[in-house]
């Protein structure tokens, strides 16, 4: 691009905020212009973000700078508050990486598109404002789209995912504290996590009957707890279709996938060390008596958040869908 994007991002104090700031630093289209906050007011973004010293000398403050778009890294139910409280030119675009606009994208004369790019990529393109979907549901997803999208989800669907400690956020907690999480496993929001209607709204919109409105699926999950920092695996799985072998799922898999510079279906299996620190999805399909299950792995504030809402960034600002997003794994 001739001129570089300018971004602001709200609320940079928290891991997704960081995450944010670690990626587009390094993007060759973007100029971050303003970082604002509540609690931290001119204090420098690498005093909060340790691993940044050296990298920015910005410091957080009120102002917004006039941006071309801007990243709400706000608590769930705060997005709103700050559009209504914020004089936005009407030109600014948003991605909001809260739940404020997934379910319902009209506000205040703005209309938030859901921003998952491997369903919804040409409206993205097209879109003003963004809603960036939430880690769990990205993951699900990723697992299900392609049975969705061919008609094929026929039965309940069935997923027990684990996500790491940097899923509950920044801010403390009894079930976040180190003594607590360590060497241990345990089962949150179980059949009630606040991500399933989005799963479910956005699968009925990709399903070919999705005009009759006479596909709504059930979605039992099973929310888990990990004891590591970032991360999320699904297990999924649902009734098989007759007459698709395992050979047709993968290659249905792999269809869909096929124009995703960062989703993927592995013959082999997967894990989600694959994963942590990029902005890839991993898929394995495998068919057991009747079943056809997925595995799924996904890094939570990456392709789960901060990654995502750049990837949205890029379809909106006519920008090749991978720049600024070809991060190195970290295997070990």
């Amino acid at each position: 691009m001739d001129k570089k994007i300018r971004v602001a991002i709200a609320g940079g104090t928290g891991y997704t905020g960081g995450e944010l700031f670690r990626i587009l630093l390094n993007h060759p289209d973007v100029e971050i212009v303003a970082a604002t906050t509540t609690s931290s007011e001119g204090t420098p973004v690498a005093s909060v973000h340790r691993d940044l010293i050296g990298e920015t000398d910005l410091c957080f403050g009120k102002e917004l700078n006039d941006p071309d778009v801007i990243f709400l890294c706000l608590g769930h139910g705060i997005s709103r508050q700050f559009v209504d409280t914020h004089d936005i030119k009407p030109e600014c675009r948003i991605i909001d990486l809260g739940n404020d606009f997934r379910l319902d994208g009209d506000y205040a004369g703005r209309h938030f598109v859901y921003g998952l790019c491997e369903s919804a990529r040409e409206d993205i393109r097209k879109a003003h404002d963004v809603a960036n979907p939430g880690c769990f549901a990205t993951a699900i997803q990723l697992a299900t789209l392609p049975l969705a999208a061919a008609g094929l989800i026929n039965d309940e669907i069935h997923v027990t995912a684990i996500t790491g400690s940097t899923g509950a956020g920044k801010k403390p907690g009894e079930t976040t504290h180190f003594s607590y999480r360590s060497d241990n496993i345990s089962i949150y929001k179980l059949f009630t996590h606040q991500h399933l209607a989005e799963i479910k709204q956005n699968l009925s919109l990709c399903h070919p009957e999705r005009s009759k409105g006479s596909f709504s699926p059930i979605v039992n999950f099973v929310p888990l707890r990990g004891d590591f920092a970032r991360g999320i695996f699904a297990s999924v799985y649902t009734k098989a279709a007759e007459g698709m072998s395992e050979a047709d799922y993968r290659r249905l898999y792999e269809d869909y996938y096929s124009a995703s510079p960062f989703v993927f279906h592995s013959a082999e299996g997967i894990s989600m060390k694959e994963v942590v620190n990029t902005n890839k999805g991993l898929l394995h399909v495998e068919l057991h008596d009747g079943y056809v299950h997925i595995a799924s792995a996904i890094d939570n504030l990456v392709k789960g958040a901060a990654g995502q809402a750049v990837q949205n960034m890029n379809l909106m600002f006519g920008l090749a869908e991978d720049t600024g997003l070809r991060l190195k794994p970290s295997a070990f």
